[in-house]
C-alpha cells in the first residue's frame, strides 16, 4: 500500500504521522528531506518519537529537521524557519504532522517569506 502523501508540488509533499517503518518507502518515491512538525507525545505514548523517526531517516540517508509546532500557535519563528529548511535541504522534501494539515499551513505560511 503506498502512503498518502499529498504533493504540493514537485519539490514538496505533505502526510500524516509516519512510523519508521516508512521511511523506506519515502525514500523510494524520491524524497530526500523529511521535516517533522509534530511535538512529541501530543498523541500519547503510542505516537513514534522524533529519536525514532529521525535514527531510520539518517540510517537511510535522508536529510531530517524537527520542528514541532501546535496547530492553533504556530509563530513567525518557526514560518521563518520552514522556510529556510525548505530553501538548504535536498528536495523533495516530505513534512507530516498529525494529519498533515499543519504541515500544509506552515508551508503555505513560509511561501510569504521574502
Amino acid at each position: 500500500m503506498s502512503l498518502p502523501i499529498s504533493c504540493h508540488n514537485d519539490q514538496f509533499g505533505t502526510i500524516g504521522q509516519i512510523e519508521p517503518s516508512h521511511l523506506a518507502e519515502i525514500a523510494a518515491q524520491g524524497y530526500k528531506s523529511v521535516i517533522n512538525n509534530r511535538p512529541d507525545g501530543e498523541g500519547g505514548p503510542d505516537q513514534p518519537t522524533n529519536a525514532s523517526i529521525q535514527a531510520e531517516a539518517e540510517k537511510l540517508g535522508l536529510n531530517y529537521a524537527y520542528l514541532p509546532v501546535v496547530p492553533s500557535a504556530i509563530t513567525v519563528d518557526q514560518v521563518r524557519e520552514m522556510a529556510h529548511l525548505l530553501k538548504t535541504m535536498p528536495g523533495p522534501v516530505l513534512a507530516f504532522c498529525r494529519s498533515g494539515a499543519r504541515s500544509t499551513n506552515l508551508y503555505q505560511l513560509s511561501l510569504q517569506v521574502k
